[in-house]
């Protein structure tokens, strides 16, 4: 019979096997009321790959999002987190493993009453105590350099615009230097300018940081720039999945439809 040593020691052995999806979910079943959101969607995403998963707004992406967090807990099926099942965790444990994971919300969700600067800050103080005054603000204005916000610390949310915001959130999601890294819509209500700007900025923090991705999504161009994998959900379920040009050569009707809209 194993042990709690024995399990222990796989789960971190699962954590440093390479061949491990960072984030997997299998078979997950979302019901509210009588509305089924999600119905047996798999997916994975390993170390340095972005997927993007695709749908029409109402179709359980954001859902996704807030199942892999922890926020949301599925019907049945399961989530893992570097090989860790997420079901049933004492709050203290998933809240060690959400410190690997870094969340752009859609709308940004800067605290309008703090700075720029603060907001970016807010999760070392909550989380990295150990660091000094002065390493954190050394973090957060090299965060905010690396996303073009570097003149804007001093700044209220109110004062930039929703594109700047976004780059904000970005800074704020990797502040904890995530393994993971979980974006909502990232490009929603940006003129297209500024929705250029992000996909470019957040391929080049992919580079640089080499995280496990997962941005969800309906914008097509946004996904074909940033992802190298893309599914395309519907009626709570994954139609299809690869390269944007699988979903190109599909026969299938609802793929079809999607990509010419």
């Amino acid at each position: 019979m194993a042990t709690a040593c024995d399990n222990a020691m796989k789960q971190g052995n699962a954590q440093r096997d390479s061949s491990v999806p960072f984030v997997a979910v299998e078979n997950l079943h979302k019901t509210f009321g009588r509305h089924q959101v999600l119905n047996g969607v798999s997916l994975s995403v390993s170390r340095g790959e972005t997927l993007a998963v695709l749908g029409r707004s109402g179709t359980g992406k954001s859902v996704l999002l807030r199942l892999i967090i922890g926020l949301e807990k599925p019907d049945s099926g399961s989530v893992r987190i570097q090989g860790q099942d997420i079901a049933g965790l004492a709050l203290d444990r998933m809240g060690e493993i959400r410190l690997k994971m870094g969340f752009l919300f859609q709308h940004a969700a800067l605290y309008d009453s703090l700075t720029v600067g603060a907001n970016v800050a807010f999760p070392l103080e909550h989380h990295r105590r150990d660091l000094s005054k002065s390493e954190r603000a050394g973090r957060v204005e090299q965060l905010l350099s690396e996303v073009g916000m570097e003149g804007a610390i001093e700044k209220m949310p109110s004062d930039i615009s929703g594109g700047m915001q976004k780059r904000v959130g970005l800074a704020r999601a990797l502040v904890l230097e995530p393994e993971i890294l979980l974006l909502d819509e990232p490009t929603a209500g940006l003129d297209p300018i500024s929705s250029a700007e992000i996909n470019e900025l957040i391929l080049k923090l992919q580079r640089e940081r080499q995280m496990a991705s997962i941005v969800v999504t309906h914008d097509l161009h946004s996904a074909r720039t940033i992802a190298g994998r893309l599914a395309l959900l519907n009626a709570g379920s994954v139609v299809i999945e690869g390269a944007f040009s699988d979903l190109q050569q599909s026969d299938i009707g609802f793929v079809k439809e999607f990509l010419n809209q």
